[in-house]
């Protein structure tokens, strides 16, 4: 090292250099630990930035090349060279966006998605809804239009304006435009608060002007913002618990939602649901808090819910909410709790603790507050609560008594493909038990397969499945298994999706060979957009413009990208499992097709159980909803 490092120890003068000398440092922790990184440098913003994320972490770069980007391309060339991050490529900013949003939210490892200026920006935008949606954290970095307004960019907002694509994207979430280097640091800060927040992460969106990307800016490095250290989140007072712990001892008939915001929290909820007498409704993100067969869980409930998961909405008096932001078609559009006369409201966000009328709310965390209420209930049940245990149970009972009909029946004739063929509720029934068998992870597309997906699947824990239920995106799944082979210690997984949405994102096909996935995308095909076109017939008696006459031979396209092994199923259940079984012993992608039933025949699918705001029934709901109570 002695050749890179001056007697005062500061940063060599180029990037090359610097590269080499952190290497030898043994990376940037090292340096900051040893007292190396406290003296003011001058170095291009650009790689300020990579040293400020990898500050913070991040140092995994998922990316998309461009005119708007060529810089930080050099610099992420050089550190990787060295070992200092690792740069993956892609052929679409949608699904690289995804692969992100996968990888955070699965894996726990923060990436920052780069893509150049103009159409690439936009469609990355378009595809971080899904974090945005579900409360993951990823930075997105956009290349920008130039500081100077020398002229139009062609690849700009092509309209006379300052900070166009920074007006866009703070619409969508927090937002910075690093329109002067010496922002750097304030930029960083808002990052690491957004992508690192306590109880709602989100996308954090970094727009970098194509002129500033080189140019040189002086700061302390180890000024830079490191990933924060949140406090402990605080309980409400004991006042304010007992006034909730009465109130759910004295109601005879107590629901559970459960929230995306309980996921971190499955034994304190089981333990309030059991002290309590409470049963428990999930959302589709939800299942797996409660295991499957727990009496007390009465499985997803909402537009598209499940029997028993309806009736305990439609019955409850009393309502414990936890983690929920009480979407529309989870919560019925605001009507799906007619008798609930009381809300026990848990959030850590002030705003969404506050979302019903006459409630108690609980600020802090799930987890603390669903324990310190299960101590204060702790007790034999009452006769009324044990009565209402008992009719949950006879629905429970109905519901699995459907559930199983529907994943184990006969075979369904199929206009399209003209002969008999598996349901979709059947061939998500035989892949989720082959899953359970191997421990695959379960990743959800949009659409048909999503919804029967979640209401067909088993889980017992949280993190079994993934079903991007928040922007309902298609073309999630199949792009979510990338995260695999980026992750330190990826999982196998297994994307169901329809093939409606394979198609788009089918670059996963290419993507997948490049980068070493392990995965099988699983591609239920039914010639149409299923979950639209039931909609449509349920709304109107007919569908309209949501299937195709154009066959597609998805074994074939499967099987022209070297590497991706592709298979048909057939039409049985044994085609089905040995297709998954020869693509789990495949090393890398594998693409299984399934030709499934879409018609009138109720056993096609699992049914919907409850209402939502949407077309025709848009005056009934509002109307119901103007008499609500909560």
């Amino acid at each position: 090292m002695s050749d890179l490092v001056s007697p005062s120890k500061q940063l060599p003068v180029t990037t090359e250099s610097r590269a080499a000398w952190l290497r030898e440092a043994g990376g940037l922790s090292a340096a900051f630990a040893d007292g190396l990184l406290s003296d003011v440098v001058e170095l291009p913003l650009a790689e300020a930035l990579v040293l400020g994320l990898m500050k913070q972490g991040v140092t995994k770069y998922l990316a998309i090349f461009g005119h708007g980007n060529t810089a930080i391309a050099e610099i992420l060339r050089i550190y990787e060279a060295h070992g200092l991050v690792k740069c993956w490529q892609f052929r679409n900013e949608v699904e690289m966006a995804h692969a992100a949003t996968a990888l955070s939210w699965v894996y726990g490892e923060v990436p920052a998605v780069l893509t150049s200026i103009g159409p690439g920006a936009l469609q990355a935008l378009a595809g971080s809804l899904a974090a945005a949606s579900n409360g993951v954290g990823v930075y997105h970095l956009y290349g920008d239009e130039t500081t100077h307004g020398e002229g139009y960019n062609m690849q700009q907002i092509p309209r006379p304006g300052q900070g166009l694509f920074g007006s866009l994207t703070e619409r969508m979430g927090a937002s910075y435009t690093l329109h002067t280097p010496a922002a750097l640091r304030d930029a960083l800060r808002n990052g690491s608060a957004a992508v690192f927040h306590p109880w709602r992460p989100a996308p954090f969106y970094l727009n970098l002007p194509l002129n500033t990307q080189l140019a040189r800016v002086s700061l302390r490095l180890d000024a830079l913002a490191a990933r924060p250290v949140w406090p402990r989140l605080p309980i409400p007072d004991e006042a304010s618990l007992a006034v909730a712990a009465k109130l759910i001892a004295g109601a005879e008939r107590v629901a559970i939602k459960v929230g995306a915001g309980a996921r971190h929290a499955p034994v304190a909820v089981r333990r309030l649901a059991e002290a309590s007498g409470a049963v428990a409704v999930l959302s589709p993100g939800t299942v797996g808090v409660l295991p499957d067969a727990h009496p007390q869980n009465l499985h997803v409930a909402g537009s598209k819910g499940s029997i028993s998961g309806n009736w305990a909405m439609q019955e409850a008096e009393l309502l414990i909410v936890v983690g929920s932001r009480a979407v529309c078609q989870s919560d019925c559009s605001g009507i799906g709790w007619p008798k609930v006369r009381h809300v026990i409201n848990i959030n850590a966000d002030p705003t969404d603790v506050q979302h019903y009328n006459e409630s108690t709310a609980l600020l802090g965390d799930a987890a603390a507050i669903c324990e310190r209420l299960a101590a204060a209930l702790a007790g034999p049940l009452t006769p009324a609560k044990s009565a209402w245990l008992e009719q949950a149970a006879r629905k429970k009972a109905e519901w699995t008594a459907l559930r199983d009909a529907r994943a184990g029946g006969p075979r369904c004739f199929d206009a399209v493909w003209r002969r008999e063929v598996l349901t979709q509720p059947q061939a998500i029934a035989i892949a989720e038990r082959f899953c359970r068998e191997i421990g695959a992870l379960k990743f959800f597309d949009a659409g048909d397969v999503q919804a029967n997906g979640f209401q067909v699947i088993r889980d017992d824990s949280p993190g079994e499945t993934y079903t991007e239920s928040g922007a309902s995106y298609m073309g999630f799944a199949v792009s979510a298994l990338l995260s695999q082979a980026i992750a330190r210690q990826g999982c196998y997984g297994i994307a169901f999706t329809g093939d409606g949405s394979f198609m788009m994102n089918p670059q996963i096909l290419i993507d997948g060979i490049e980068h070493g996935v392990h995965g099988t995308i699983l591609l239920l095909d039914n010639r149409r957009m299923a979950a639209i076109s039931s909609l449509q017939e349920a709304q109107f008696d007919t569908d309209y413009r949501t299937n195709d006459s154009v066959a597609v031979d998805y074994v074939a396209m499967g099987g022209a990208v070297a590497g991706v092994m592709a298979l048909s199923a057939g039409d049985t259940e044994r085609g089905l499992r040995d297709a998954l079984a020869k693509a789990h012993a495949h090393p890398g992608l594998s693409l299984i097709h399934v030709p499934v039933y879409y018609g009138a025949d109720p056993a096609g699918g699992m049914g919907a159980y409850g209402r939502w705001n949407v077309g025709p029934w848009s005056d009934g709901v509002q109307d119901a909803y103007t008499k609500t109570r909560i």
